[in-house]
């Protein structure tokens, strides 16, 4: 599939969050941050829903045995695949990654692009052998399996990307792209996708950064097959925090306790500048993360703004042609990101997925329907 028809069929997605990725002590563990064993009926629920795409975050770390060979080990490579066989037989589209690897705070990380110049050796080769373990496995599989190098990528420092580091991710791109599709068959062609600071829009997007898009002489597909990775959970008092500087209304409904940055204009702008710096040069645009977390314990109407925030992003990124991919940590209740149980598959928050459904299937002239009981519209939005 080309650009276009890829960004159409992969739809809308939902992050299999905390479970391939989890780990303790340096070792993943699937169930250890509290899900159950991932099923090929979570995956068929999934499915039901509506979700076309399913991002798969899985950490290696003490997976991966010593050099030079970098052996992974074989019982995990397979349940990884088990778990992507549930994806794609269901004629889902599977996104893969690197997840907790490239965390400074996760036990036992190794892909850290602020170690010196001679560590950096030692990474880069481990990385391309990884990569091209994973690859291998996956070789004949069809275009519904999208590799996504890394997840969160950067320094831990939350200020301007430092150049020396972001050099470093973009080599790791530069190798991962190098490592996929030299392992042949099918990766020849496959769509891959890489982020860049942190998935952060604007140290991507930016001029001013250092974000660069790897040669890719390996692809036999006509045309382009690269994808840029970002995340949207803008703005971040709204979808994450939850002290007191914590935020429970979103948009131009809102009437009291509401950020006055990160409202619709700037979900227009960021969409509108991912579309200009990649999606019209030809590279697809995936926000692989976005969501926020349930804050109704703070505010009755809360999943309310929720859902319109959600949906109004989606809505937009829809027309810039941008996939979504939703941020699904399998916890329901205050501060949790979870929209279906996975214990007994239920579904926990239906009018946040029948929102966001019908953003990824109507035209784009439809009217989002404001928070249930929230219709006026308040004059500084009206003025802005």
């Amino acid at each position: 599939l080309d650009q276009t028809q890829i960004t159409e069929a992969m739809g809308l997605g939902w992050n299999l969050g905390n479970q391939l990725e989890a780990s303790s002590g340096g070792l993943p563990s699937e169930t250890c941050w509290g899900n159950p064993e991932i099923t090929k009926e979570l995956i068929d629920t999934i499915k039901a829903q509506g979700f076309k795409t399913v991002r798969i975050p899985v950490s290696y770390l003490d997976m991966i045995g010593d050099g030079p060979d970098y052996k992974i080990d074989t019982d995990w490579l397979d349940r990884v695949q088990e778990v992507v066989d549930y994806v794609v037989d269901n004629d889902m589209f599977a996104i893969v990654n690197m997840h907790g690897d490239g965390y400074y705070t996760v036990d036992h990380s190794w892909l850290l692009c602020a170690e010196d110049d001679d560590k950096q050796t030692e990474i880069k080769d481990k990385y391309g052998k990884v990569w091209t373990q994973i690859a291998d496995r996956f070789k004949d599989y069809d275009q519904h399996l999208i590799f996504e190098s890394m997840n969160e990528e950067f320094n831990n420092d939350y200020g301007k990307p430092d150049e020396k580091a972001y050099d470093n991710i973009n080599a790791y791109n530069q190798i991962f792209v190098d490592s996929v599709r030299a392992t042949g068959s099918n990766n020849e062609k496959r769509w891959l996708l890489l982020p860049g600071w942190n998935t952060n829009i604007d140290y991507t997007a930016g001029d001013e950064y250092n974000f660069r898009i790897p040669t890719d002489n390996g692809c036999k597909a006509d045309g382009k097959r690269i994808m840029i990775s970002v995340h949207y959970y803008d703005p971040f008092n709204f979808t994450i925090d939850e002290n007191k500087t914590a935020k429970t209304q979103w948009g131009k409904y809102a009437v009291k306790n509401y950020d006055n940055w990160g409202q619709e204009d700037h979900v227009d702008s960021q969409m509108a500048l991912l579309n200009k710096k990649f999606v019209s040069q030809g590279y697809p645009v995936v926000i692989g993360e976005f969501g926020a977390q349930d804050k109704t314990e703070k505010f009755a109407d809360y999943n309310e703004f929720r859902r319109y925030w959600a949906e109004y992003l989606i809505k937009a990124a829809k027309k810039n042609g941008i996939v979504c991919v939703y941020w699904d940590n399998g916890y329901n209740g205050n501060k949790g990101f979870g929209i279906i149980n996975r214990f007994d598959y239920t579904i926990t928050q239906p009018d946040l997925i029948a929102g966001m459904m019908r953003a990824i299937n109507s035209t784009d002239d439809y009217e989002i329907p404001s928070p249930a009981g929230y219709t006026e519209v308040r004059k500084s939005a009206k003025a802005s």
